[in-house]
């Protein structure tokens, strides 16, 4: 049994507050199902109160250098940097990542994301360019509403809010329910280094009503939403009533398309990695893995070997590079789309839908192969450690194939010739691309087309978004 970590109040304008609700939210640890945590059951009126904190807030933060932001973004990079052993222990035990990538990863990015957009604060021109007899500036949006998803509570959280701060704006962040406490702990670290009160405020609670409430807040003049395709439309559509800016980041279903002339052991080692990453909960986790048909029976048997090799386990454990599903939910989706694999066709490789014995929400490593891409575990998100192998007879049809989807998040192609997987990455309509396993870039703009989303998150182009353009006539 480990210690419960508790929130039982929100923070908002710089102060830990009660809420309105009376209600409380459990949080489980995914491997062994027990309680760690418990945070509020916000209501609207707790966001009515973050909102008002924020727009109290905003005049002062605005007027700020964005090299006097810039500072505050760096203490509060120090301060999470010196912690980030501890956090990246708390989002381990709330959604079930193994504990050092927990470290790296969702600590490492956020850690990241704080120092780069300090270095943006001091070199984006806000007072852009003139154009004849106009000076174009850019101006923060104002209150920023974000809503965060649980696959990566804190990273998404601060991929958010430090864009935002840098440019100006105030900020009210919901944390998803299942995985809070991880965002708690970094309203904790500004709250102890002094950072200046209802520029950053955090209301805890379910989608109805804190996050339908940030959604639809007439005093929000922006929405970031990071989760499933149906979940933002719902934002979409409340955020229109007011006319408010919407950054959505939603699902994926992404190809990685291996050439004729690629090294298979190579392209399919690593693209089974990268669609297991994160036991398969990642947005942009390369799921449908296009490949000759000739060279099919091949990449089966590298994948299956790949895949039975993945050491799942305990996520505290350092050997462990697989850990549970977020929650029992979760397990229960992946294993119904196993099943659904199975009844319309498609053949196991590898895995399949048994659970494993004992606590925790565990997933087997699965590859199905002789997929047709109008099956249903080709067409969506099954967002669990669940690979579909799909045939395909050239080049022009492995670019079909890539294509046939609502979504367009990203994407891999391998080739022994770089020239040739970077014409097909062109071809390829969706945000981010790989070009024979390319190293994710967090600077780099992400987001996706079609019903991926709206908008693009990281680096400057993530900034933007963040802004209103004014042209002043002289």
């Amino acid at each position: 049994m480990q210690s419960e970590l508790n929130f039982s109040k929100h923070y908002i304008g710089g102060a830990w507050v009660t809420s309105n609700g009376a209600d409380s939210i459990d949080v489980t640890n995914p491997a062994t199902e027990e309680v760690i945590g418990r945070v509020p059951a916000g209501t609207a009126s707790d966001v009515d109160a973050a909102v008002a904190a924020a727009q109290a807030a905003l005049p002062a933060w605005s007027a700020l250098s964005p090299s006097e932001r810039a500072t505050w973004l760096r203490t509060a990079h120090d301060a999470l940097a010196s912690r980030a052993e501890e956090i990246g222990t708390i989002i381990s035990q709330e959604m079930g990542m193994p504990v050092k990538p927990a470290a790296d990863w969702q600590v490492g990015l956020p850690v990241f994301n704080l120092e780069n957009y300090a270095k943006l604060g001091e070199t984006f021109k806000f007072e852009g360019r003139t154009i004849g007899n106009s000076l174009v500036v850019r101006e923060p949006i104002g209150v920023v509403g974000a809503i965060a998803p649980w696959n990566y509570p804190l990273h998404q959280m601060v991929l958010k809010a430090s864009p935002a701060l840098i440019s100006g704006c105030t900020f009210v962040g919901k944390p998803s329910e299942i995985a809070p406490l991880s965002t708690l702990k970094f309203a904790e670290i500004l709250h102890e280094i002094g950072f200046p009160a209802g520029v950053f405020n955090i209301v805890c609670g379910y989608g109805v009503p804190v996050g339908e409430a940030i959604a639809s807040h007439p005093g929000i003049d922006m929405v970031s939403f990071t989760g499933s395709t149906r979940a933002g439309t719902r934002v979409a559509e409340l955020a229109s009533a007011s006319v408010k800016r919407v950054a959505l980041e939603l699902g994926g279903k992404s190809a990685n398309v291996i050439l004729d002339d690629a090294d298979l052991e190579l392209a399919v080692t690593d693209g089974v990695a990268k669609c297991f990453q994160n036991s398969g909960q990642t947005c942009s986790a390369l799921t449908r893995m296009l490949v000759p048909r000739e060279k099919l029976a091949e990449v089966e048997a590298l994948a299956a070997k790949v895949a039975a090799n993945f050491v799942v386990g305990d996520p505290a454990d350092p050997s462990t590079e697989l850990g549970p599903l977020v929650s029992a939910v979760q397990l229960d989706r992946v294993r119904r789309y196993i099943d659904q694999g199975v009844a319309e066709g498609a053949r196991l490789v590898e895995g399949g839908s048994d659970p494993y014995e004992g606590p925790g929400y565990y997933a087997r490593p699965t590859v199905f192969s002789d997929v047709s891409p109008a099956m249903t575990i080709a067409r969506e998100e099954i967002f669990g450690p669940v690979l579909v192998l799909i045939g395909y007879d050239d080049e022009d049809d492995a670019v079909r194939i890539a294509n046939d989807s609502e979504y367009g998040l990203a994407a891999g192609v391998w080739s022994a010739d770089p020239e040739r997987a970077l014409a097909v990455a062109k071809r390829i309509r969706a945000g981010q691309i790989e070009v024979n396993g390319g190293t994710y870039n967090p600077a780099a703009p992400f987001g996706g087309y079609k019903k991926s989303g709206i908008g693009r998150e990281a680096g400057e182009f993530g900034l933007e978004e963040f802004l209103e353009v004014k042209s002043i006539q002289r």
